[in-house]
């Protein structure tokens, strides 16, 4: 009787210590707990009988499929459990919901908790979801490849977590998208690995812009003003489309203020910083840069959006006429090929 006692007491022990966890049910050793009731009639009964046995086995495999399933779906206590509030859970719920086919659903806890892995609270992960919905249909595995794929680029922790909170559709973009735009950057405008890096964490939807864009903003910062790869890193340049870029710029220089280097770098006179011009606001660069009213600027702005169009119909036409010219050479070749074939013909 007293091993009976001592055995119940072991087991009742073991079920108290026992780890459970959302994702899994509890397990005794390598086998999933039974029952307490089926357990104390294994070790308190004086006669184990076949009918006992074989009865505690068809429970065990009824109990068995419902208790080995993991919580693949996303529910409300499985957020809770993650350490969403009650409100929180709600939003995520309704979010995945809103969400149209089956891979939102199918991927949404993974990416949750790749997301807790990476070191962000709940919510951080809820206003990043929030930013970026389409990361509840990306695939863990993808995921993590991706996450990794930005700390290779020199993203470390702390520069990862923020550059994620702060532009999230970064997990969204594919890693072969992002090495084309490591090779366009080292190649075509020749920033170090360093300064891509600090572009990166910076400014990282430059991932996503259109590389002739792109392309043409460096080459308007480089040889129009006159500004090095180091310089722009430090102003940021790659927050700012080329319009913005080339207004300020622009109105400075029709008011005397800048002035394009020449071969040598030299100008007479003394430029405002790339990061003085674009890094502030516009009141700030109004007062302490350009030294103009706001009414100033505005009417400029509007005859800068006028030039912008004439230029862009310019080459529109541009364009047209040289696919003219190419049309109209087109059919002179043909011409000319079709009399010489009617020649050779008459020759035989």
């Amino acid at each position: 009787m007293g091993t009976r006692v001592a055995a119940c007491q072991v087991l009742l022990r073991c079920l108290r210590r026992a780890p459970s966890s959302v994702f899994s049910p509890p397990q005794f050793g390598s086998c999933y707990l039974q029952p307490l009731c089926i357990r104390c009639r294994l070790f308190c009964s004086s006669s184990s009988s076949q009918s006992t046995l074989q009865s505690t086995q068809n429970n065990r495999s009824e109990l068995t499929p419902l208790s080995r399933k993991p919580v693949s779906e996303l529910s409300l206590q499985s957020l809770l459990d993650m350490g969403f509030t009650d409100l929180q859970a709600e939003q995520i719920s309704d979010s995945v919901s809103k969400l149209r086919g089956v891979s939102a659903a199918k991927h949404a806890l993974s990416t949750l908790t790749a997301l807790f892995v990476l070191g962000l609270n709940p919510s951080s992960v809820l206003k990043l979801l929030e930013k970026c919905p389409d990361l509840y249909t990306v695939k863990e595995s993808v995921l993590q490849q991706r996450i990794g794929n930005l700390r290779k680029l020199g993203l470390v922790e702390g520069s990862l977590q923020r550059v994620v909170a702060y532009y999230p559709q970064i997990l969204t973009v594919p890693v072969k998208t992002i090495k084309h735009a490591v090779v366009f950057l080292r190649e075509k405008c020749l920033f170090t690995v360093q300064q891509f890096t600090d572009i990166l964490r910076e400014s990282p939807a430059v991932v996503l812009e259109n590389r002739r864009q792109l392309e043409y903003k460096f080459q308007y910062v480089y040889f129009r003003m006159g500004v090095k790869q180091a310089e722009m890193v430090k102003s940021k340049l790659f927050r700012f489309s080329l319009d913005e870029v080339r207004c300020r710029h622009c109105f400075l220089e029709r008011r005397g203020l800048y002035e394009t280097p020449d071969k040598k770098g030299q100008t007479l006179i003394i430029n405002p910083k790339l990061e003085s011009i674009l890094n502030v606001d516009e009141d700030t660069f109004l007062s302490d840069v350009a030294m103009a009213s706001t009414e100033e600027y505005e009417v400029f702005k509007r005859l800068m959006a006028r030039e912008c169009l004439e230029e862009e119909q310019q080459m529109g036409s541009i364009d047209a006429e040289s696919d003219d010219d190419e049309e109209e050479e087109d059919d002179e070749d043909e011409e000319v090929e079709g009399k010489s074939a009617y020649r050779n013909r008459r020759k035989k």
